[in-house]
């Protein structure tokens, strides 16, 4: 099958707003509050273990609720899922501002915290889904690595907002900020455009819809494969989250210098995601899936042979290339190999296994350095991404890919 025309004029400049508005928005009240969620926990009483727990709860309310967010968005539709994600998270925050006021409030800012890890997994599904059938295929991984990238930006400038925000209101201020960024995410999300139901070639009437169950039995191969290799690879990611800080913390630096060298990372991290996928879209999925691995993994297995600011610094800014050109990796695949009929099924379960890595990821950082050493666990982490990349070079090409052009 060819390109049409349509496709062929298509501009994500036309749809920049409605569909990367949005995300930005939400992730700028998610940035804001990330970083103060310990510290909210801490000051109404709890320990520091039961802190770290809190911060926590987002990303498994995000993970336990992928499957759930499926039906919600083939419920009530990509638009208003998103909008309603965006509108309940924005309550979960300003719930959480006023924790401090109740006797138990610690519990409040818990459930708060695992509202706005559901909202997440909801919104981003939702996102996911809108732009696979919204953007033509030759445009699909621009399209995920622009909305990757954007996630990321908001991310990033989230606290510095946040922390000019807190100057004058406390740390309250930080949640009044995410409650801004949702809402206002919520609300520019009512200018998407709804999508049309898809018909058949030949005019008859479209199939019944297929079951989570269904959709997991006929798409086995695929996750037991593919999604192996996205399993890795969100494992990989989020465990160089954790190698850089604690890494600098183990070569004696100061708190200032691990941040800059964690920030500088983050910068690269955000700069080249659109040339990766412009790579995509051209050459293949494989030729951003294998390289980006490989490099993080390498730098990985670098970093206990760093012993000083400039080494650490420099092996940081590589995992921050390979990071930033995977950007909408995870997604794209997810599109390219999902079915037209129950897509929402689909992606619900890539999202899952891709959480699951993200998860258990820094698990296995914290069991092999308790174990061994933390140079070993930076070792067995480096790995993953050699791992990751063997799995992607041979089952990406193989399985079916849904690029037609």
């Amino acid at each position: 099958m060819t390109s049409t025309r349509a496709d062929q004029n298509f501009s994500l400049r036309s749809v920049a707003l409605p569909a990367f508005g949005p995300a930005l928005l939400f992730c700028i009240g998610e940035g804001a509050v990330l970083p103060v969620i310990a510290l909210s926990a801490r000051d109404l009483g709890a320990s520091v273990a039961v802190s770290a727990l809190i911060v926590t709860l987002i990303g498994l309310g995000s993970w336990l609720f992928n499957i759930p967010a499926s039906i919600i968005t083939i419920k009530f539709g990509e638009r208003w899922a998103i909008v309603g994600a965006g509108a309940a998270g924005a309550l979960a925050l300003g719930a959480a501002a006023f924790a401090p006021q109740f006797e138990h409030g610690i519990w409040l800012l818990a459930a708060a915290m695992t509202l706005v890890g559901m909202c997440s997994s909801v919104f981003n599904l939702a996102r996911q889904k809108y732009l696979t059938e919204a953007v033509p295929v030759m445009y699909r991984a621009r399209a995920l690595s622009t909305l990757g990238g954007v996630t990321r930006i908001g991310i990033f400038i989230g606290p510095f907002i946040g922390a000019a925000v807190m100057q004058f209101a406390g740390i309250s201020g930080a949640y009044w900020v995410g409650f801004a960024g949702m809402m206002a995410a919520a609300a520019l999300s009512l200018t998407i455009p709804e999508l049309v139901a898809p018909g058949t070639s030949d005019g008859g009437p479209v199939p019944p819809a297929s079951t989570l169950r269904q959709v997991a039995a006929s798409h086995a191969a695929v996750f037991l494969s593919v999604g192996f290799g996205i399993l890795l690879l969100s494992a990989l990611r989020a465990s160089r989250q954790v190698v850089i800080p604690l890494w600098a913390d183990h070569l004696g630096m100061d708190a200032t210098h691990a941040s800059l060298i964690f920030g500088l990372s983050g910068a690269i991290d955000m700069l080249v995601f659109y040339p990766a996928g412009k790579l995509m879209d051209r050459k293949g999925r494989q030729w951003v899936a294998v390289p980006s691995t490989v490099i993080m993994g390498a730098a990985l297995v670098l970093i206990p042979f760093t012993g000083a600011f400039v080494p650490l610094l420099l092996v940081a800014l590589l995992i921050g290339f390979g990071n930033g050109i995977s950007s909408g990796l995870i997604m794209t695949l997810g599109a390219d190999f999902s079915p037209d009929n129950g897509r929402s099924h689909f992606l619900g379960i890539w999202r899952f296994i891709a959480d699951a890595g993200a998860t258990g990821g820094p698990v296995l950082l914290s069991g092999l350095t308790a174990a061994v050493s933390l140079a070993a666990g930076v070792w067995a982490t480096g790995l993953l991404g050699f791992a990751a990349a063997i799995v992607f070079a041979i089952a990406v090409p193989r399985l079916k890919h849904r690029r037609n052009y």
